[in-house]
């Protein structure tokens, strides 16, 4: 291949490209000994054009390949002009300047060159690798990305596969503008695939997207116009997977480029292809059992002995035949309801029963009765299996109307195998030649169905099964939060002595579908679920690989995927295996079944319809009895239509006697979170980013994740988007022409139901342990949101869980701050239950009057204030406000001090005239005493004392006479003091009474 070269000096766009200049150099010839040098001959030169002027004129020059050796070179004459070129299957002759026929064998674009060899790196590429390691991050331990570059593999280069960057380049010199066009296969979205184009001084060109669209599993083609003058093409890859596995690399194939001024030689066809005729463009590939070498004109054909496959350079010999080389299936069932089994040998055939020790084809098996027919349908007089008319069912044999009063339930279960069913088709993808054959493909057998052999271990044995759409019971209402349309589900089988893999992959409307799940190595029986969330036509499909590496033999053909029953609801125009109660017109006489209105259930006694108790919702797809309406989870209620239950962000609980009242309306707009940055062991930073969406618009989910890789400049481009009320995608930043770019890939659904709102720990088997975070206030709880996924995997067969912990914390206001446990900064340990921590201020409890307290000032003045403060730390918002300041009328504390003090004077002065006349009387009792001893200790020949002073029994009424007569209390102060009564021995005088009888001779 010759390109025009690129002349002058061309500006260094990248630091690790260098382009290869061409310097057009006239050799001058030494004039010292002309005379002995020879006459050039036509194959001691060649011509060449020099650079075109500014009118867009050149001349033709001859060059010596060896300068010095001859002399007489043509002399230079002016050539074609710089726009000329000659059509496809031409070439320019330098020596007439004319275009000329390519001969037979040899082809050639006119215009333009393709690249399809790539035993090593073509002539003109530069291929080298970088890592992204940020230059603000100090990371010494990067692995070497010396060897991450692109492999040459024969047909097609194929890229890294590691997180290095590896890019592919090369240059080219268009005298006119032109095309690049390339063949990509890129089937792992885990690998970062981009295409573009810049001139020397490095400005990009104007396409509409540099990122390829994943492939899935064929080859595609991409062109991009290209512009006159200097154009360098970049290919680049980045792969980035935190799976165990590799992901795919991306091939490369077929470049071609158009618009250089001119080729002066026709190419020589490659091995395996030819051309019969002159002036060909495209040489054509030989088919299967030929060959030819590189030129030839037609293919020859491989001795009996030996095989090839379409477009080789030589054959092989055919191995002997062994078991794996053929694979059974059975016939039709025949009028008398039986089948047989059958050998066939896998196609293509490429082994040999001659050889010795080669096996033979089995012979076909005895004939057997027919497998029942799959439910839903029944089998007819010419024992082929037909579907069971709308209105009854069947379980495979006889087809049964439907009670009245009830209805068929619509879907399709295959679970028997003796024909492919119709809506069913199989094929090959042969990865080598990018082909579909219809031949061969998923066998069946009876009780299941098998991968077969393909023309070697790297191609895909696909099964597609179409649906046309979906159409729910006539007895259900559609509403649209129901997200369940319909369902899939499968039992399969992997048996396996390779890595090989199983891919399950759903499109929507007539595209192509992504990969939703997938299986590697040895599985045992098991089953696998999908929803259906949009009515649409879907295509199911199931590609079997048995490797992924490199070659053409087939070594695992006994590596085989088997699946056993497959099985879709509400199929629209589907099958019936049973029926089920619906809900009857309104009219007496009417029969057929109509719809509930949204949130009724149905009555199986009645075939009645009734509305589902407040807080509860419809299970849509079991609408029958009362058991089909579920209790909505603590914290939520039901809509309008009971068909989910939702949080409208408001929560209350009761605790010691106190109700706490929380309102997380300014929470509820979706809010990102993003876990602290990663680095693979090639130093590519990443992050996982949460879109969180804590209560969504009365159960409609508003947090999107995408998964697209896009240009910042460009909006509006393919995304795969996720919907739900937490989402998770992985964040990668890139550097790219100067500015970063965000790239966001692999979304998942973290929260596609919304279960419950509580201060308890564990609901509906999810546990948000309190250890995982750090310890919150003594005083409040945490108010758990729990959530589900409804996606299943491998690793979460029940779905992802998600729990976020809101709590209450005054100083982080406005929309606060979420954070994951520190053990698993992912927000998840084990990769299904995710947990975060939501504190904010906005998390607070709404204020009420436990919440202050009041403080009373001094009086002064008379006048008292009373004030109202928070409780400190403050742990509410908004609710009640503090009460206003009041001010009240009080008493100082001088008028009740003078008040104490007369009233404490009054008492002891009582207290003192108390004591005083108990000491008076005192002494009055002790001088009665007295003189009552005296009395006593008289001598007889004294004389008795008067009658008054002895104290006989009777007269204690006439002593208190006498001593208690009142008197004024100055008269008796008066008859205290007094003397005159008094007599000289000291004693008072006092009148005696006299006695009422006379004195006896005792007394005497």
């Amino acid at each position: 291949m010759l390109l025009q070269p690129l002349s002058g000096v061309m500006h260094v766009c990248h630091p690790f490209v260098m382009f290869k200049l061409w310097l057009f150099v006239v050799p001058t010839l030494n004039v010292v000994g002309l005379d002995n040098l020879r006459v050039c001959k036509e194959s001691d030169y060649h011509y060449e054009y020099t650079e075109c002027d500014s009118v867009g004129s050149r001349w033709r020059v001859a060059v010596p390949h060896t300068p010095g050796i001859c002399t007489g070179l043509p002399d230079p004459i002016r050539g074609t002009e710089c726009s000329f070129s000659c059509k496809a299957g031409e070439f320019l002759d330098m020596k007439e300047q004319m275009c000329k026929q390519c001969a037979a064998g040899t082809y050639s674009l006119g215009t333009g060159v393709r690249i399809d060899e790539w035993d090593e790196l073509p002539p003109g590429f530069a291929n080298m690798a970088t890592n992204l390691v940020s230059e603000d991050m100090n990371f010494d331990s990067v692995e070497n990305c010396t060897m991450s570059k692109w492999v040459p593999m024969g047909d097609y280069i194929a890229s890294n596969r590691d997180e290095c960057t590896a890019t592919l380049v090369y240059a080219v010199n268009l005298k006119q503008s032109g095309t690049v066009s390339f063949e990509y296969f890129y089937p792992d979205p885990n690998i970062y695939f981009e295409f573009y184009i810049q001139n020397d001084q490095c400005q990009a060109a104007d396409v509409d997207s540099r990122w390829m669209k994943v492939t899935e599993n064929e080859w595609q083609t991409n062109s991009v116009q290209l512009n006159r003058g200097n154009n360098v093409l970049y290919w680049k890859t980045t792969a980035f997977s935190l799976k165990a596995k590799l992901p795919k690399p991306v091939l490369l194939r077929n470049i071609m480029i158009t618009g250089v001024a001119y080729t002066s030689e026709c190419f020589p066809c490659n091995p395996g292809t030819y051309a019969s005729n002159p002036g060909t463009s495209v040489c054509s590939i030989c088919p299967r059992n030929t060959f030819t070498s590189k030129g030839a004109t037609g293919c020859q054909e491989c001795s009996k002995e030996q095989y090839s496959e379409p477009g080789s350079a030589s054959c092989m010999q055919r191995p002997p035949c062994t078991e794996k080389d053929y694979f059974y299936t059975h016939t039709p069932c025949n009028t008398d309801g039986q089948t047989q089994r059958m050998y066939k040998w896998t196609e293509p055939k490429i082994c040999s029963e001659d050889t010795e020790g080669a096996v033979k084809l089995p012979a076909s098996g005895t004939k057997t009765p027919c497998p029942p027919c799959n439910p839903g349908y029944f089998q007819n007089n010419s024992s082929v299996c037909e579907p069971c008319p709308y209105g009854s069912y069947s379980n495979g044999s006889v087809c049964t109307k439907c009670p009245a009063g009830t209805e068929p339930i619509l879907g399709l279960e295959y679970k028997w195998w003796n024909v492919l069913p119709s809506d069913m088709e199989t094929s090959i993808l042969n990865v080598e030649k990018d082909e579909y054959e219809k031949t061969g493909g998923w066998v069946v057998a009876e009780d299941h169905i098998f991968s077969g052999a393909g023309s070697s271990d790297r191609d895909y044995i696909i099964l597609t099964l179409n649906i046309a759409g979906f159409r729910p019971p006539q007895s259900i209402t559609q509403v649209a939060e129901n997200r369940e349309i319909g369902q899939l589900s499968f039992v399969f089988e992997m048996l396996c002595t390779e890595a090989c893999e199983l891919y399950f992959m759903v499109g929507m409307d007539g595209r192509s579908g992504g990969v939703v799940e997938s299986w590697v190595g040895q599985q045992d029986k098991q089953s696998y679920h999908y929803i259906i969330q949009r009515n649409s036509s879907v295509s199911f499909t199931w590609a079997f690989q048995r490797t992924s590496q490199h070659g053409t033999e087939r070594r695992f053909s006994g590596d085989i995927a088997k699946i056993y029953s497959v099985n879709v609801t509400n199929v629209m125009d589907g099958v019936s295996s049973y029926c089920l109660p619906c809900a009857l017109g309104s009219s007496d006489s009417s029969s057929l079944c109509t719809s509930c209105p949204p949130g009724n259930y149905i009555d199986k006694a009645s075939s009645s319809c009734f509305e589902c108790p407040v807080n509860t919702y419809l299970e849509s797809h079991r609408p029958y009895g009362k058991q089909a309406c579920v209790s909505c989870g603590p914290g939520t209620k039901s809509n309008q239509v009971h068909s989910l239950c939702y949080n409208d962000c408001k929560f209350i609980y009761k605790h010691d006697n106190r109700t706490f009242r929380y309102d997380f309306s300014a929470l509820k707009n979706a809010t990102s979170y993003s876990s602290a940055a990663s680095f693979t062991p090639k130093g590519l930073k990443y992050y996982r980013e949460f879109q969180i969406e804590l209560c969504g618009n009365k159960g409609t989910k508003l947090a999107t994740c995408i998964d697209n890789v896009t240009d910042i400049r460009i909006s509006g481009a393919d995304s795969k988007t996720v919907t739900s009320f937490i989402c998770q995608a992985t964040i990668v930043s890139s550097e790219v022409m100067g500015y970063k770019t965000v790239v966001s890939s692999q979304p998942v659904s973290l929260a596609d139901q919304l279960l419950g709102v509580t201060i308890q720990t564990v609901l509906n088997n999810i546990t948000s342990p309190e250890k995982i975070f750090s310890r919150g206030n003594n005083i409040l709880r945490d108010v758990i949101f729990f959530y589900r996924s409804t996606e299943t995997t491998q690793v979460c067969s029940t779905g992802r869980a998600t729990t976020i912990r809101m709590r209450c914390d005054p100083l982080k206001v406005g929309s606060g701050v979420i954070s994951a446990p520190s053990k698993c900064p992912e927000g998840t340990c084990d990769g299904c239950t995710f947990h975060f921590l939501w504190e904010s201020a906005e998390a607070c409890p709404l204020c009420t009057e436990m919440d202050y307290h009041e403080i009373a000032s001094a009086c002064t003045h008379g006048i008292q204030k009373t004030t109202y403060v928070w409780q400190q730390p403050k742990l509410c918002k908004d609710g009640i406000s503090l009460p206003e300041e009041t001010v009240g009328i009080c008493t100082t504390m001088d008028f009740w001090l003078k008040v104490g003090i007369a009233v404490g004077i009054c008492a002891a002065l009582l207290l003192i005239v108390i004591t005083c006349y108990f000491w008076k009387k005192n002494q009055k009792l002790e001088y009665k005493y007295s003189k009552l001893i005296i009395n006593a200790n008289m001598k007889e020949s004294e004389l008795p004392a008067a009658d008054s002073c002895a104290i006989m029994e009777g007269e204690d009424a006439e002593d208190d006479l006498i001593f208690l007569s009142k008197k004024t209390l100055f008269g008796k102060i008066k008859s205290f003091t007094s003397k005159a009564h008094r007599t000289s021995d000291g004693f008072d005088s006092v009148p005696l009474k006299p006695s009422s009888q006379g004195i006896t001779d005792m007394d005497l």
